[in-house]
């Protein structure tokens, strides 16, 4: 199934190469969660602090479908 993604911040930095106004458009394996996914592409689990596929919030062991759009946030800190 093929996936676009998209990575905000420093999740970026885990993806060589990765172009933030392309984000990624990638092939993988039918049925995968969005756990696998993350570990597919190299996002450490305890980086992540939100996903969004289609927009609306999604947990790690969500499956995904082909198409979908995917997003990865970081914990956002500040004062």
């Amino acid at each position: 199934m093929r996936l676009h993604i998209k990575l905000s911040t420093t999740l970026r930095d885990y993806v060589h190469g990765y172009e933030p106004e392309k984000g990624l458009h990638l092939e993988v394996p039918d049925g995968m969660t969005v756990g696998e996914l993350a570990r597919y592409i190299g996002l450490p689990p305890e980086e992540i602090k939100i996903v969004m596929v289609n927009g609306r919030h999604s947990e790690a062991d969500d499956a995904m479908r082909d198409g979908d759009r995917v997003a990865f946030f970081p914990a956002v800190g500040g004062g």
